[in-house]
């Protein structure tokens, strides 16, 4: 499926197919993550798609298709084929392509490669693209992609109707197209019925907020010229 080129005329949201998605989102990912080995070539962007460890649902990509939905994505202008050296490299243009802010990007991102999540295990996740300032940010972006207007191309995200046994309620993207929530709410994953997801989630979530928390009061002591407390 070819997407139309970003242009500043009102155009639809971009429509992917899993295996684009897959594809764009990886090269994000590894554009904030592993800046030294970016763009990526062919064999890398590879071995990024078909990682088994933050990816929801795991694939198994060859070549051919990793190079059929990077054609794709080039006549859509979400990706860009760098000049010169001896292996051909790519780098997505998903920001200006799309026409979301920086943050924005970083959800859609994550959300195109672990499925649906919470606004708390975005902000877990997002840690090593982008640092959120805390969960209300992370929902405030997610509600700006939902409400945006159609003349931007329509929403882009869709908050989830809560699941059995969940605290929380799931955010997931609109870039494939609507999503078909008896799906994706059938079996939530990590989910046993007796909310352990949401008690993990919650715990890193604190863990987090402790570790800003005792960086914030050693700075402040350091200023100051104190100890922190705890230590002589």
């Amino acid at each position: 499926m070819t997407l139309p080129p970003a242009t500043s005329a009102p155009t639809p949201s971009p429509l992917l197919t899993d295996i684009e998605a897959r594809v764009l989102a990886t090269m994000m990912e590894k554009a904030r993550t592993v800046p030294d080995s970016y763009p990526l070539t062919l064999n890398s962007l590879m071995l990024g798609c078909n990682q088994k460890t933050s990816r929801e649902p795991t694939m198994e990509l060859d070549e051919a298709q990793i190079a059929t939905a990077l054609d794709s994505l080039k006549d859509a202008s979400l990706v860009r084929e760098g000049s010169g050296g001896r292996v051909t490299r790519y780098e997505h243009n998903f920001q200006r392509g799309v026409g979301v802010f920086e943050q924005s990007a970083v959800l859609l991102g994550l959300l195109m490669l672990r499925g649906p999540q919470t606004a708390g295990e975005l902000r877990l996740n997002a840690d090593r693209w982008y640092k959120f300032a805390d969960i209300s940010s992370v929902d405030g972006f997610l509600e700006e992609l939902q409400e945006r207007s159609e003349e931007k191309g329509g929403p882009l995200v869709v908050k989830l109707a809560r699941a059995p046994g969940a605290r929380e309620q799931r955010w997931a993207h609109l870039l494939c197209g609507p999503v078909d929530e008896s799906q994706v709410n059938t079996s939530p994953r990590g989910q046993d019925g007796s909310g352990s997801s949401s008690t993990l989630e919650r715990i890193a979530q604190l863990e987090a907020e402790v570790a800003q928390l005792r960086s914030t009061v050693e700075k402040i002591c350091t200023e100051l010229g104190v100890s922190p407390p705890g230590q002589s």
